[in-house]
């Protein structure tokens, strides 16, 4: 069983570390990380980077643009990520989507929902699906917020 301290939520663009979904981690996972960060991706990277430091295997979880940078770091240091979860992630941002990164063997589970009005869940998929060699997809029907699958889910299941 990991550790608890060694799985991270990453929060969306207009969200915090006290989000519904980042709380419901942080109880059903007691230890695990939620930082906040703030700034444009760039800056949000920066302010990543620290936190993941020179350890390895971290289970990261991230929504919609805390997606992006989860992907991002988990392509520049796949040795360092035992399990990427990507709920709805904006992959269409030019700071992943733009890079060129080779194919890496992490496993990953996406969970998108099929009414996501903000990130097209087909998109993300064909950009996963070029990335992540080792890619579980999930389209739940649901919205960019998935709400219903965070009451439907089995966690344990997919982040342990």
């Amino acid at each position: 069983m990991i550790e608890h301290s060694k799985i991270i939520y990453l929060h969306g663009l207009e969200s915090t570390s006290q989000s519904g979904k980042a709380r419901t981690f942080a109880q059903k996972y007691p230890g695990m990380l939620t930082p906040d960060f703030s700034g444009s991706f760039h800056e949000r990277m920066e302010q990543l980077i620290p936190i993941l430091g020179g350890r390895s295997g971290w289970r990261i979880r991230r929504s919609s643009f805390g997606g992006a940078m989860g992907a991002k770091f988990t392509c520049e240091h796949p040795d360092q990520v035992d399990r990427l979860i990507l709920l709805a992630p904006a992959l269409i941002l030019p700071e992943f989507a733009m890079m060129n990164y080779p194919s890496i063997g992490t496993p990953t589970v996406l969970i998108h929902g099929a009414q996501d009005e903000i990130v097209p869940a087909e998109t993300v998929k064909e950009i996963s699906e070029r990335v992540f060699t080792n890619l579980k997809y999930i389209l739940v029907q649901d919205g960019h917020r998935l709400h219903k699958a965070m009451e439907d889910l089995n966690w344990d299941k997919i982040i342990l």
